[in-house]
């Protein structure tokens, strides 16, 4: 395994602790996640250009959509959870409340 990949899987792992220790703010988690998407998207793209497996080529464009889908649902959700609640801490939402 050559030395970028490595450094990719430990950024990866890196960011993955992050959004594990880092869970009281939504803002850190989502910002933990968009980091693990373009690590994801990043080993995808070289196994890709590695193998010269053309066909396969759609998929980095397709993780990147999803990527962009999430981000802004989560934007979306921090939005509405500070305007309700006045902060992004996590323990102070209630969800079980109707």
């Amino acid at each position: 395994m050559s030395l970028v990949y490595i450094n990719i899987i430990i950024a990866f792992t890196v960011s993955l602790a992050g959004l594990l220790i880092y869970r009281s703010h939504l803002i850190s988690s989502l910002l933990c996640l968009e980091g693990m998407i373009l690590y994801l998207f990043i080993i995808a793209t070289l196994t890709i250009l590695n193998s010269h497996f053309t066909l396969a080529s759609i998929i980095p464009i397709i993780l990147l959509v999803f990527a962009a889908c999430e981000a802004e649902l989560g934007l979306s959700l921090l939005i509405i959870v500070s305007n309700i609640y006045g902060t992004d801490y996590i323990q102070n939402l209630n969800l079980l409340q109707c």
